[in-house]
């Protein structure tokens, strides 16, 4: 689904976000499956087709890099994720532009809360803050530094390893006064792969935190491709867009 959406465009629990952006993906031929084919790129500035393409690339091998450490951390081989789940990505990658928000208005967000829907968001910005993550009850300023990757876990990242990585909540509302812009690179499953719980030995219990979720969302009983999973998500955020290309919505 790659192009360019604008502002008020994308919704988040039904409520349009107060941001614009372009949409990125892999490289490919024309292919029927939604978010697959080749990218849509502007004619200006000239170089960004280079930029994005060099970026992706990177934020791909850092986020393979990063997964094997995760996998060493759960006591699995270092290439569980990339033999199980990411040997062919679902790369997605987005150019976020934040105006500032308006004088007293707490009612709106750049982005209201939300989880990514995949394994690993890796995130760059132009030092612009606004970004706020949910932790023990309380929301928390991330660090605005322009020379920062931030990580997100993701929602199948969470249901992977039956919540011993919790996907976090995030949510933006730019009061800098500027323009903010934010990078987000996405590392998600393959689109025909299947999510499923790693069965470990030992003793932990499986969060059921769906009453707590922003979305309500179980994802222990999640069913089907990672793709189905995705098209469903997309399709509520760019209702207009399932609309015309017949995106499924759970």
């Amino acid at each position: 689904m790659p192009g360019w959406f604008p502002l008020g465009g994308e919704l988040t629990s039904g409520v349009p976000d107060r941001k614009e952006g372009y949409y990125f993906g892999a490289e490919l031929p024309p292919d029927e499956r939604p978010m697959h084919g080749p990218n849509l790129w502007p004619q200006h500035p000239a170089g960004l087709r280079d930029a994005v393409t060099e970026w992706m690339t990177a934020m791909t091998d850092l986020g393979q890099q990063l997964l094997r450490s995760m996998a060493q951390g759960l006591g699995l081989p270092a290439e569980f994720f990339e033999h199980n789940l990411t040997a062919a990505p679902t790369p997605l990658f987005r150019i976020f532009r934040y105006p500032p928000h308006p004088a007293g208005d707490a009612a709106t967000w750049g982005v209201g809360e939300h989880t990514d829907y995949g394994l690993l968001t890796l995130l760059a910005t132009d030092g612009t803050p606004g970004l706020e993550v949910h932790s023990y009850g309380e929301w928390i300023a991330a660090p605005a530094d322009a020379d920062l990757v931030i990580c997100n876990l993701g929602d199948m990242l969470d249901r992977v390893t039956a919540g011993r990585y919790r996907s976090n909540p995030h949510r933006v509302r730019n009061h800098a006064g500027a323009d903010r812009y934010s990078l987000p690179f996405f590392m998600d499953p393959g689109w025909d792969a299947i999510v499923q719980p790693i069965e470990f030995p030992d003793q932990w219990r499986v969060p059921l935190d769906q009453q707590a979720r922003w979305d309500k969302a179980n994802l222990r009983e999640i069913s089907g491709t990672y793709g189905a999973w995705l098209s469903a998500k997309v399709a509520k955020v760019f209702p207009d867009l399932a609309t015309d290309t017949g995106l499924p919505v759970r």
